[in-house]
């Protein structure tokens, strides 16, 4: 099992930042990848951002050159640092843990950091 804690939402202007932080804890295996998705009001959940353990990254079109993921392997923890926000990227943020264990994915999820941008 892993728990993740996010911390660092909140309400910020149209063009601001804010960093988000998630606490992994539990069993952190080698090799688990971590996350950020997103589900605005109404809509699905979409990935936002991944790094893998080896640092390799990827993100949605939309928030490419604005947000930035990184991880601190030591601490078990992920970050992701979003510049220039725009009223769209308003959501519930949530943390995500990725792990394979014999051929089989599994999940974890956070509570869910609100992100409110305003116009």
């Amino acid at each position: 099992q892993v728990q993740l804690v996010e911390s660092g939402g909140g309400l910020v202007q149209s063009g601001g930042s804010l960093r988000l932080s998630c606490a992994a804890s539990g069993s952190i295996f080698s090799g688990t990848a971590l996350g950020w998705y997103r589900q605005a009001a109404g809509a699905q959940r979409e990935l936002v951002a991944r790094i893998t353990e080896g640092g390799t990254t990827n993100y949605t079109d939309s928030v490419k050159g604005r947000f930035t993921i990184s991880r601190d392997n030591a601490k078990n923890t992920v970050y992701l640092r979003m510049d220039n926000l725009k009223p769209e990227d308003t959501a519930v943020y949530y943390c995500n843990a990725q792990q394979w264990i014999l051929g089989t994915e599994l999940n974890y999820w956070g509570q869910g950091a609100q992100v409110t941008v305003s116009s």
